[in-house]
């Protein structure tokens, strides 16, 4: 056989590895990528192929072991049959370019030729698989799985003495071998992957946010989302039963406080239903239909709240401090709208709204939760105390709030207080100072 002949089959040989390479670089990317539920349906469908990938997924190391494998021996063939076959090519050409010296033919003919042989391994062997295996992970994976299965199975003894061979040198530097897939992501890896999901269309914006909501559930403790003391409706013990039936009547809650003067005295609680089956002759009857109140400390976590809730079949917890003060009541409805958002029943007040006041003011409520203001006006307001508007009015200036009082925040915005009830600012006005522009 002629040199040219032999040159010829080394460069076919080449390309064939190279598209073996791709081969396996796309299997690996698919078994990587391929949704098991998505596959499990294509088995139960009995999609052609379907079940030979759902086995490899089910052994997956030993399957992207096996496309390593395949790789390396790839790219060790393509480095030992390809470069020759080019530079041996060149050296003709080379010699009639008017290059005699051995040294610079060989010098150049080598360099052209791992140019060449890295550049198409990289684009046609390794980058283009891999991208549309990424893109495309079921197709690739129920095309690619009866060869893989194949060479699986073909390369299984050699790959237990690799595994055999790796796990006895780690053994001897004390670390133990553990398989890739054992590794967890942690709660900032899932919400990054949460926002590349959601970027690429696999979450709508819902989806997004109800996931965020459920890590973000854990961390929030009662006091964030707990009703002030100041808002509770709740009964007298000392009025009498129609003074409190009326009062319920006006409010439209489902339960309510039964309290002896006030909420530093708490009875029990009294739902609405039982209302109705009791006589407004009948003595002391609050009192009779009263269930047990429950006491919460301000810093349990609401998603431990919530399991008391379902184990004590009492919906609504009074919030004590630290000294055993009431300083507000929970419901069950406020600790699942910290995950599903506000939900208004027919008698629900109309929630906290920021409604706009003219070019960059905004009237607020003063009730407004501070991550709520600086999420709807975009600042960065921070307060290590209170949760709410006028609560961080009252930090900053150390003083009760009066009307017109007006108090700059950070150099972001200025707030003026609108009305008061109580020692609370119940209405604020929010001027955002203008941002410096940028000189070209």
């Amino acid at each position: 056989m002629s040199t040219l002949s032999t040159d010829i089959i080394n460069i076919v040989l080449a390309i064939f590895l190279v598209i073996i390479n791709g081969f396996f670089v796309a299997a690996e990317f698919a078994l990587v990528k391929i949704r098991p539920g998505k596959l499990e349906e294509h088995v139960a469908n009995n999609k052609p192929f379907a079940a030979t990938a759902h086995w490899l997924t089910q052994r997956m190391d030993a399957s992207l072991s096996a496309c390593q494998l395949g790789i390396t021996m790839a790219s060790l063939g393509l480095g030992w049959i390809g470069e020759p076959a080019i530079a041996h090519l060149l050296r003709p050409l080379l010699l009639t370019a008017g290059v005699v010296s051995e040294i610079w033919i060989h010098g150049i003919a080598f360099a052209v030729a791992f140019t060449s042989i890295t550049a198409i391994h990289l684009v046609l062997g390794e980058q283009a698989p891999k991208i549309y295996a990424l893109r495309r992970p079921e197709k690739i994976l129920l095309w690619f799985a009866l060869p893989l299965k194949f060479f699986y199975f073909l390369s299984f003894p050699f790959m237990i003495a690799l595994n055999a061979t790796t796990s006895f040198l780690l053994k001897k530097i004390g670390v133990k071998a553990v398989s890739e897939h054992d590794t967890v992501h942690s709660e900032d890896e899932i919400k990054a992957l949460l926002n590349q999901s959601r970027k690429q269309g696999e979450l709508s914006q819902a989806e997004h946010r109800l996931l965020k909501a459920v890590f973000e559930f854990d961390d929030t403790v009662c006091r964030h989302i707990m009703q002030p003391r100041a808002d509770i409706v709740f009964f007298d013990i000392n009025r009498t039963f129609l003074e409190c039936r009326s009062l319920a009547s006006q409010n439209k809650h489902s339960r309510y406080p039964l309290c002896d003067g006030s909420l530093d005295n708490v009875l029990g609680v009294v739902h609405i239903k039982d209302l109705l089956d009791v006589s407004p002759d009948m003595e002391d009857a609050l009192r009779l239909i009263a269930r047990p109140a429950q006491f919460i400390p301000e810093t349990l976590q609401i998603s431990r709240l919530l399991r008391q809730f379902q184990e004590t079949h009492q919906h609504m917890a009074f919030v004590v401090d630290e000294y055993g003060t009431v300083i507000g009541c929970i419901t069950l409805e406020d600790v699942l709208e910290r995950i599903v958002g506000p939900v208004e029943d027919e008698f629900d007040t109309s929630p906290l709204q920021i409604k706009p006041d003219g070019p960059g003011k905004f009237i607020v409520p003063g009730g407004t939760g501070i991550d709520v203001v600086n999420q709807r006006l975009k600042l960065h307001l921070s307060s290590m105390e209170t949760e709410t508007l006028s609560g961080l009015l009252t930090e900053r200036t150390g003083q009760v709030l009066s009307v017109g009082d007006r108090i700059e925040l950070d150099g972001e915005t200025t707030a003026e207080v609108l009305e008061i009830t109580g020692s609370r600012a119940t209405s604020i006005r929010m001027e955002l100072s203008p941002k410096p522009s940028v000189e070209s």
